[in-house]
């Protein structure tokens, strides 16, 4: 069974900052686009950022834009999110994804990610 490791998470004041990695098996991580989706309590999961394979594509949801960075090391099959200015409402599960190739493409569809990670709690307190 494909596992994706999510590390990072924890519980942070807002206005703080939190950095998750995510290291997944090469096979998988080699030419995968790849992703960060959170859930909420009581909410759907969504999509949070997605980055290319080679790095150059990013794309981000409204909610985070500005305030999370996500990247890549492919030299160790690992992708991160680095989570600045962080408010309440930033509280939840975060999972990282492994979707299709992607040279320069960015996914953004729950669907679209074929492996994922067991999740890593972001709590955000005032």
């Amino acid at each position: 069974q494909v596992q994706l490791v999510e590390s990072g998470g924890g519980l942070v004041q807002a206005g703080g900052s939190l950095r998750l990695s995510c290291l997944a098996p090469g096979r998988i991580f080699s030419s995968a686009a790849m992703g960060w989706f959170r859930q909420a309590p009581g909410k759907e999961r969504e999509f949070v950022a997605g980055i290319s394979w080679s790095g150059s594509s990013r794309y981000y949801a409204d909610s985070v834009k500005g305030r999370f960075t996500i990247s890549r090391d492919n030299a160790k099959n690992t992708v991160y999110l680095q989570l600045n200015s962080l408010k309440l409402e930033d509280t939840a599960v975060y999972y990282c994804a492994a979707g299709p190739a992607g040279y320069n493409t960015v996914y953004y569809d729950t669907e679209r990610y074929n492996y994922w990670g067991q999740g890593t709690q972001v709590a955000v307190s005032i």
